[in-house]
């Protein structure tokens, strides 16, 4: 979770925020538990920017 974190906030500083949403929510979709973790609460917020 944490490297697709970093990649996210690093694509979507260049300009590539759709193909990096669809990653992230790929990775954060398999979590089922433990959604007050740092990474896991720093993803959420990323995908929850317009």
């Amino acid at each position: 979770m944490r490297a697709a974190v970093c990649l996210a906030r690093m694509r979507c500083d260049q300009g590539g925020r759709g193909e990096t949403s669809e990653l992230l929510a790929s990775v954060y979709g398999r979590f089922t538990e433990r959604f007050d973790t740092p990474d896991l609460m720093g993803a959420r917020a990323l995908l929850d920017e317009p």
